[in-house]
């Protein structure tokens, strides 16, 4: 076998007999610049001489150098790693390691990067902000039909953007409403759309104290720590004060809010009255005029008919003790209750209205709430406040007493009224509220006006050359120098209530002039009231 040899190679011959050496030298800068990793080849004289086989070795060798020099270069140009323990994790705001590459020369462009994403952010959360989730609060109100602006709820749902589900519903009657919340209480049926389920409902001042009593409604809690509470007059709060059985107490707490106001009007035909040469109205007296008689009409409520009487005899609509209070005691106030019995031709809530409007009658007595929309669609009418004053009449917002209810019929409810029935509270007695009463746009007023002249404003609204109706009323308000002898009706006492009683018992003992005839109504009306309160009491 023949073996090979470098001998045995055959020889290679090179035009130059010196070859080279090659030197790797490396210079790194003393200045902060990258090293030079340049390759610089000196020739360096050899004499000598060497075979082909040799300098083949010689090449190899000098190529394995260059690339072992090469890598150590490597290892000058790109600095090591700070530590070579892992570090803990780093801040969500903290920048990644390879992030630091270059940040001197590209600080610039990470800000505007930055910028754009903020930029992208913020529109990302206004976007989400406009979405429903299901995260809204609801806020379910049942209210008398024509008492709530409905620009009031336009601006609350504008205030407390999409998230809020505001669900008003309407009854035709305060009655209607007394009766949804009454009804559970009695055959323990509920209705989910019924009034009794809703976070706060409409309540007339005549239904306030029997719905506390009777544990229909509950307190207003922290009411007196509220703006709007604190904001009311001193007339407010101390008709606002009741105890657990609804009477005025004024260490008693807040079951209710008001959120419009009103008084009892006299509205008559203007033309009627010049053609029978009678002066205009001014006070209560005025209806006992013998020319009047049956030509009245007037609501079926026994508070309003008797207190008539009371007023015109120079006494309070909440006298407590007419015996003791009233010149000639119950006698003299049924003698004027038989006389103005003859003068009204018809009581009646429902009717005394179309009567007047048909010209049935001359004269209309009732509530400002239904008699000044009707007589702003007619001519030749008059309304006016008697001056000696009149009753007032206030609707409230209260909360149905469905925590006490056992079901699951009207979800989550019975746990508590929505978390933003304060805010609705607070949104209805701003003073901006009060333009729709004072444009005349919806019956009533503000609860703020109670006690606060508004002659100058009336005149504004006249500038406006609006036709105005004949009227004492400012705004729906009536004059200071009235409102200050008008009386918000206070509960019964057990004195009165038993005057009252008396008095409506003697009139059907009267066998002339037909008089339970007309008062049918109004003595069934009487006596539901009043043995409503009794049974309530009684249970």
């Amino acid at each position: 076998m023949t073996v090979l040899s470098f001998a045995a190679l055959p020889v290679l011959t090179y035009s130059n007999p010196n070859p080279t050496r090659i030197r790797i030298r490396s210079y790194v800068s003393n200045h902060h610049q990258p090293p030079d990793l340049s390759i610089r080849i000196a020739a360096v004289p050899n004499n000598n001489s060497c075979s082909p086989a040799g300098d083949f070795l010689r090449r190899l060798c000098v190529s394995s150098v260059a690339i072992i020099g090469l890598g150590v270069s490597s290892l000058w140009a790109f600095p090591p790693p700070s530590s070579a323990c892992i570090s803990p994790a780093s801040p969500p705001s903290s920048v990644h390691p390879q992030e630091t590459l270059d940040i001197d020369n590209n600080v610039g462009e990470s800000e505007e990067v930055e910028n754009i994403e903020d930029e992208d952010s913020k529109s990302e959360f206004e976007r989400w902000k406009t979405k429903s989730y299901a995260l809204t609060v609801p806020l379910k109100i049942v209210a008398l039909e024509g008492s709530l602006p409905t620009v009031w709820v336009r601006e609350f749902l504008k205030s407390q953007g999409k998230r809020v589900q505001f669900r008003p519903a309407f009854r035709r009657s305060l009655r209607d409403i007394f009766n949804e919340l009454s009804n559970p209480i009695k055959n323990g049926k509920i209705n989910p759309k019924s009034a009794v389920a809703a976070d706060l409902v409409t309540l007339g001042d005549s239904w306030l104290n029997f719905a506390i009593d009777k544990g229909l409604i509950e307190p207003i809690e922290g009411a007196e720590d509220q703006d709007w509470f604190r904001d009311l007059s001193h007339k407010w709060k101390v008709y606002l004060r009741r105890s657990t059985e609804g009477n005025l107490d004024s260490q008693g707490i807040i079951w209710a809010v008001p959120y419009r106001w009103g008084s009892m009007v006299i509205a008559y035909n203007k033309k009627e009255f010049q053609k029978h040469n009678l002066a205009p109205i001014e006070d209560w007296s005025d209806l006992w005029h013998p020319k009047l008689a049956g030509k009245i009409s007037m609501v079926d409520s026994p508070r309003e008919i008797v207190g008539a009487v009371l007023k015109y005899m120079g006494a309070s609509y909440n006298t407590t003790n007419i015996d003791a209070q009233v010149v000639g005691g119950k006698n003299a106030v049924l003698q004027q209750l038989e006389l103005l019995v003859q003068q009204v031709r018809l009581f009646d809530t429902q009717h005394y209205l179309k009567a007047f409007r048909a010209g049935d009658v001359w004269v209309a007595v009732g509530w400002s709430s239904d008699v000044l929309p009707v007589a702003k669609t007619m001519s030749n009418v008059s309304v006016i406040v008697p001056k000696s004053g009149a009753s007032l009449w206030a609707d409230f917002w209260v909360v149905p007493a469905a925590s006490r209810l056992v079901t699951d019929q009207i979800g989550g409810r019975i746990r508590g009224p929505s978390p933003l029935v304060q805010q609705w509270v607070d949104f209805c007695l701003q003073p901006e509220r009060a333009s729709p009463f004072k444009e005349e746009t919806i019956s009533g007023a503000s609860p703020i006006s109670l006690e606060t002249p508004l002659e100058e404003e009336h005149k504004e609204h006249k500038k406006k050359g609006r036709p105005n109706l004949d009227t004492n009323l400012v705004c729906n308000v009536p004059p200071s120098e009235i409102l200050s002898k008008c009386e918000l009706l206070e509960p019964l006492s057990e004195d009165a209530f038993s005057d009252y009683q008396w008095l409506i018992s003697s009139l059907q003992k009267k066998p002339s002039h037909n008089i339970m005839n007309r008062l049918s109504f109004p003595m069934h009306s009487l006596f539901t009231t009043f043995w409503s309160k009794m049974q309530f009491k009684a249970e």
